[in-house]
């Protein structure tokens, strides 16, 4: 079931265009040049029911912008946008009684009042029934540790465990969709650990779709099967986060163990990278050579003992996209 669509979506803003020179900023005072800038780019896409969609792409790609235009909170200069078949922008309070939202750099919580205060408050604003929400509180308590922190005030908690807080207080209104965008920045190792076994157990047991927007490419790996890539405002790549990899890391590494050592290879198939002892270690392009065919060139002139073939890194193709176009 599709539950996001997005078709054609652009966002215009209007910016100054400054002179430069100390004329130029006199001139600005009293009159600046506007010029249109697309920060989102005629931007298509469906999100099914039940994913966990990594959406990525450098600082100023239009991440942020994306998110805020679907929950509503920014209106699309053109384009179609529907949230379980509403449009965020025609009847925004139907469409955030499914949305559960959390920016990495903006709180609901309430900064005077203790953590359990504030899920009790949020669960009189929206209308949470108490059997509901003790059951949640409950599971919660289990998953994100909340024992050891809910009855201290807001304003005293640890980065990892205010994260942790909006996290749980973005879910007890039991949406469909959660919109995090970089829920783990600055956290350390345990907080962010604790935060994806939580994105894990609620698409688990609630089946609730998560589009997940970072720049750590761990939560990536570890929580996503599918990637959508935006650069400039434009999706330059959607598909399984494997097939992205293999396509855009064209280069695989070869660690060979060899009888006696060499200096450089006969063979124009691979490139020879990095040379220990007897061991050494080969690049090569898997889409004009397999790493079987290449096993059997280079055994035409080297013993090989032992042979190891390292996949392509998350980071590496990452980067490559982003420097696409």
């Amino acid at each position: 079931m599709e539950q996001i669509i997005l078709k054609d979506v652009y966002k215009q803003y209007k910016v100054a265009k400054k002179k430069k020179g100390l004329i130029g900023a006199f001139s600005n005072l009293f009159h600046s040049e506007k010029i249109l800038v697309n920060a989102v780019n005629g931007i298509s896409f469906t999100i099914n029911q039940g994913e966990i969609v990594g959406y990525i792409g450098p600082n100023g790609a239009g991440k942020s912008t994306t998110i805020k235009m679907m929950s509503g909170i920014l209106h699309p200069t053109s384009g179609e946008i529907l949230i379980n078949g509403i449009s965020p922008q025609n009847d925004r309070k139907k469409v955030v009684k499914n949305l559960g939202v959390v920016f990495g750099q903006r709180s609901q919580l309430y900064w005077d009042l203790r953590l359990g205060e504030s899920f009790e408050l949020l669960k009189r604003i929206y209308r949470v029934n108490e059997k509901q929400y003790k059951d949640y509180l409950s599971e919660m308590r289990e998953i994100m540790d909340l024992n050891k922190f809910i009855d201290i005030p807001v304003r005293q908690l640890s980065l990892g465990q205010r994260m942790r807080g909006e996290l749980v207080a973005a879910m007890i209104h039991s949406p469909s969709i959660l919109f995090l965008d970089e829920p783990t920045i600055g956290l350390d190792i345990d907080a962010k650990r604790a935060i994806r076994k939580f994105i894990l157990e609620i698409n688990k047991r609630k089946g609730v779709t998560v589009i997940l927007t970072t720049h750590d490419l761990e939560d990536v790996s570890e929580l996503c099967k599918r990637l959508i890539v935006i650069n400039h405002g434009n999706v330059v790549e959607d598909g399984p986060i494997d097939e992205i990899i293999s396509k855009m890391a064209e280069h695989r590494m070869m660690v060979l163990e060899l009888a006696s050592p060499i200096t450089c290879l006969k063979t124009n198939k691979a490139k020879l990278v990095k040379v220990e002892g007897n061991k050494i270690w080969c690049k090569f392009d898997h889409h004009k050579i397999t790493a079987s065919e290449l096993i059997s060139e280079l055994a035409k002139e080297l013993s090989i003992i032992d042979l190891s073939v390292k996949e392509p890194d998350i980071e590496d193709a990452i980067s490559q996209i982003y420097h696409a176009k």
